[in-house]
């Protein structure tokens, strides 16, 4: 038997650079520091993107993504497919974790200022990598065509139209026409299944290249050579499985005692229900945008918003080239205050869209 595992491991060698991987393994370490918990936030991250693309290709086996036939397929697969309705709540549950777990990851690196040199692009993909899994929600939120879905896509569709001169042609693209259709409902399954996960694929390389290439980030004021480095296998890797197994232990105990609604089936000639909301990463700029005024000196409110977040968004991803004091390694106030306001908008928005009808 030894024999034979060494014939396979020599057969293994001479065709994979195996040995390379597991030198590069060993000498692979973990800075130790008071602050050391957020890298798990990284790891997290994809596991819950593994598990979102185990149960989706799961639920691919059974979804049909038609205006006629999409409802009906998700009500197949939760009422008789055996665990159908586990997999199809883990699979919703797992990509609001997931797009919770990125919030964390982000602004934990931006507090600990681990976006600065040679780690912008680092940083750069990483907020990208949250602008296409809000994407993959946005997309993914009416492939079930229920009721809610249809008229939070109509609401958010709508708002995308606002934007000036590119507003009303990225609607028609979205909608594959004037009104959200079973037009639609094919363009956000191509998106979900097809584009978004090959831009995933690209960019999430990226991401991980890069940090294996540049390492872990340490805080300001330590010295990276001074710290002590755990090995990441098999110290921190344990570390980080087990933390894995918490997290499936959460999404399944949620998908057990609170299983994923299905709702009734979209029909778009009735009115709106009342209370229609988007999903709660959604919620802060759905109210900003619910409780701007008509109008701001000559703009209407609902641009005016919108223009602001798509600037947000593009300062966001510019932070590190921005952030001068970062590459002389000390702590900008100004940008520490940004951090802390956006951060303080996004929860108490988020929580008040909830409390105010």
């Amino acid at each position: 038997m030894k024999k034979l595992r060494n014939s396979i491991y020599k057969w293994l060698l001479e065709r994979i650079p195996l040995k390379e991987l597991i030198d590069f393994i060993s000498k692979k370490g973990v800075p130790i520091h008071p602050y050391s918990y957020w890298y798990f936030f990284g790891g997290i991250c994809l596991f819950l993107y593994i598990t979102q693309v185990i149960t989706g290709i799961l639920l691919l086996l059974y979804y049909k993504p038609t205006m006629e036939s999409a409802y009906e397929s998700v009500h197949f697969i939760v009422a008789h497919v055996p665990f159908g309705w586990l997999i199809r709540s883990i699979h919703s549950w797992s990509a609001n974790l997931l797009i919770g777990a990125i919030f964390i990851h982000m602004f934990s690196t931006y507090f600990l200022k681990a976006y600065r040199p040679p780690r912008e692009l680092t940083w750069v993909t990483g907020v990208l990598l949250l602008f296409i899994f809000l994407a993959f929600g946005f997309s993914g939120y009416l492939l079930p065509w229920n009721e809610l879905a249809f008229f939070a896509t109509k609401v958010g569709t709508e708002i995308v139209g606002t934007l000036p001169i590119i507003g009303y042609p990225l609607k028609i693209f979205l909608r594959g026409g004037e009104e959200v259709s079973g037009a639609t409902l094919t363009r956000f399954f191509g998106f979900h299944v097809a584009i978004l996960p090959g831009i995933t694929f690209i960019i999430l390389g990226i991401h991980l290249l890069l940090i294996q290439i540049h390492g872990m980030s340490v805080p300001l004021g330590m010295d990276e050579k001074e710290l002590k480095k755990e090995p990441f296998f098999p110290n921190f890797f344990i570390k980080e499985l087990m933390v894995w197994l918490g997290i499936t232990m959460i999404l399944v105990s949620l998908s057990v005692f609170f299983p994923w609604p299905l709702g009734n089936k979209a029909d778009p000639f009735a009115p709106a229900p009342p209370g229609i909301k988007p999903e709660w990463y959604f919620n802060f700029m759905f109210l900003t945008l619910k409780l701007m005024p008509s109008k701001i000196i000559f703009i209407e409110g609902e641009v005016f918003a919108v223009l602001v977040f798509f600037f947000a968004a593009f300062f966001w991803i510019l932070v590190p080239f921005l952030d001068i004091w970062s590459a002389k390694e000390k702590r900008s106030g100004l940008f520490t205050w940004i951090g802390i306001v956006s951060l303080v908008y996004i929860i108490s928005m988020t929580i008040l869209a909830y409390i105010l009808p």
